[in-house]
């Protein structure tokens, strides 16, 4: 029999509001990109100009898609070890925004894609390692 020790309740705490602000940011960034008119969003993301419209729409919608990975499997327990794969998916996304940004030459604009993967990236650690969340029974 191993002796696991009982994840604290600091930890969830600190977890749970890891994955809502980052929800947040993603769902805001999500929203933003599907729903502002090209002119109005280029002037905040130059990029979102310089680039085919669909691509910004499912950026978007990976976005969301993130968002809903963080919070939704944990809050109602049903697979909750989706969240961990989420954040392991906004990981590989921050890369990809990172590197699309370097290719442009903006690579001073990537502090922000590296502080959201290092957020996902304890939410990953904190939910398969210290916190898991378990399935209702």
């Amino acid at each position: 029999m191993t002796n696991r020790q009982k994840p604290s309740k600091a930890m969830h705490i600190t977890l749970w509001l890891a994955q809502v602000v980052l929800a947040i940011v993603l769902v805001w960034a999500g929203t933003m990109k599907l729903f502002q008119p090209i002119e109005k969003l280029s002037a905040m993301w130059p990029w979102t100009g310089q680039i085919p419209v669909l691509l910004v729409k499912l950026s978007g919608i990976v976005d969301l898609i993130g968002a809903i990975g963080l919070i939704l499997p944990a809050l109602v327990r049903i697979k909750p070890q989706l969240t961990p794969i989420a954040a392991l998916g906004i990981i590989a996304l921050m890369v990809c925004a990172s590197i699309f940004h370097i290719a442009r030459g903006e690579a001073s604009s990537i502090g922000v894609n590296i502080a959201f993967a290092l957020i996902a990236a304890f939410i990953a650690w904190g939910r398969l390692t210290k916190a898991p969340i378990t399935s209702v029974q």
